[in-house]
């Protein structure tokens, strides 16, 4: 089936004022990127989940527009939008009397898609969203588990395949562990979808796991910054957001902070059948202590010596105290001595992942792999010099600046 193009959605002066004279949001300018996933994010009561709510209309605006493409909203019949943007909710909100290929096709069948249109969408979203439609597709919603009837709301909001994507603290109500797993998940498909996606929470570590951007949003529906996850933490734009981030948000930007090439050190490397002397002297010569072992397969020379660093598949490492000892107990090649280390990450990794891989196998360094290839190692030092980089490189953006 051939996707529908993602749409960008625009808010202009959109505010809601109650009866009673609360204002829920004021003034509101925001623009979501086309294929972009938006998080809102911030205390209760802060106006997040209205202005989700304003886009299909389940809260009618007091002010403004609301244009999803070229559309505005406000001037569309409600169940005809409604129709075109998948809603995903904290508690799935599934028919519990009807089977999940049955539930899945709802929008399509409304749309009045033929029977088989309609069965092979399921097929393919079921499939999509790691639900074998074989096992789950007759099942009831009471027969599932909490990540596996999300998993099914997420495939009905995508059945008819809708521009716009608004999501309500879909996974807050399963435990931590399918929580992260369903966020993995989550990203995977939107790799493959390219949704237009609101994302309302109040987790702040959801958020910058997730977003591509964030709105951080104060009491009255006042967005006190736009960012990047990377910006955000990098340098918040006033005390509000920095105390709604916490302190912590030096640990939470290595989250959304990829290894790079500029940030790895290089120790020598040497090969499985060098010898234990030339194994020394490349050591040596680099003022390092130890040396990464790689695969002799494919290598010509090592560090200092012809060959070239970075070929060959890391194996562990080899010590020149160690290397020395053996040399003297009548060991010759490094493949006699070398001590195996299985701590590689793939280069573009988040410093997250890798310093949780260092932590592992409680080690000094992990390598970094670039293919089949070593392009350096990165070391606690050297994360911490990635992070001061990052951080350099941050530059936030306020409310309104789109």
């Amino acid at each position: 089936m051939e996707a529908t193009a993602a749409e960008p959605i625009r808010l202009q002066g959109v505010s809601k004022v109650y009866p009673d004279g609360t204002v829920g949001v004021a003034e509101l300018d925001l623009t979501f990127a086309a294929g972009e996933l938006t998080v809102l994010v911030g205390p209760s009561g802060c106006g997040k989940t209205t202005t989700m709510k304003m886009i299909n209309r389940i809260i009618e605006p007091s002010t403004g527009r609301i244009l999803i493409g070229d559309d505005d909203v406000t001037r569309l019949r409600p169940q005809k939008l409604r129709r075109r943007i998948g809603y995903v909710i904290q508690n799935v909100g599934l028919f519990p009397h009807q089977s999940i290929r049955t539930n899945v096709g709802t929008v399509p069948r409304l749309l009045g898609w033929d029977r088989q249109r309609t069965a092979d969408r399921v097929e393919e979203l079921l499939t999509l969203v790691g639900l074998d439609p074989v096992a789950y597709g007759d099942r009831y919603p009471h027969q599932l588990s909490g990540g596996q009837r999300q998993r099914a709301g997420v495939a009905r909001a995508l059945a008819a395949d809708p521009p716009v994507l608004l999501m309500d603290e879909p996974f807050s109500a399963v435990d931590p562990v399918v929580r992260g797993r369903l966020q993995d998940e989550f990203l995977r498909l939107q790799e493959t979808v390219r949704k237009t996606i609101v994302f309302v929470t109040h987790d702040i570590e959801e958020a910058v796991r997730l977003g591509d951007r964030i709105a951080v949003m104060s009491e009255g529906g006042k967005v006190e910054q736009f960012a990047t996850p990377a910006d955000l933490l990098g340098a918040p734009a006033n005390d509000f957001v920095a105390d709604f981030v916490g302190a912590d948000r030096g640990l939470k930007r290595l989250a959304v902070t990829d290894v790079a090439v500029e940030d790895l050190e290089q120790p020598p490397v040497v090969a499985l059948d060098d010898g234990l002397g030339t194994a020394r002297a490349v050591i040596a010569r680099s003022g390092a202590s130890w040396a990464v072992v790689v695969d002799a397969a494919g290598v010509t020379g090592g560090t200092g010596t012809g060959r070239h660093q970075g070929t060959g598949l890391p194996l562990g490492w080899v010590s020149a105290e160690h290397a020395a000892e053996a040399a003297a107990g009548g060991a010759r090649v490094v493949g006699d001595v070398w001590r195996p280390m299985d701590a590689w990450v793939p280069l573009g990794s988040s410093l997250r992942a890798a310093y949780a891989r260092l932590l592992q196998v409680d080690a000094g360094w992990v390598g970094v792999m670039d293919g089949d290839k070593l392009v350096g190692v990165l070391t606690p030092a050297s994360v911490h010099a990635a992070l001061r980089r990052s951080v350099a490189g941050s530059s936030p953006e306020t409310a309104g600046a789109l």
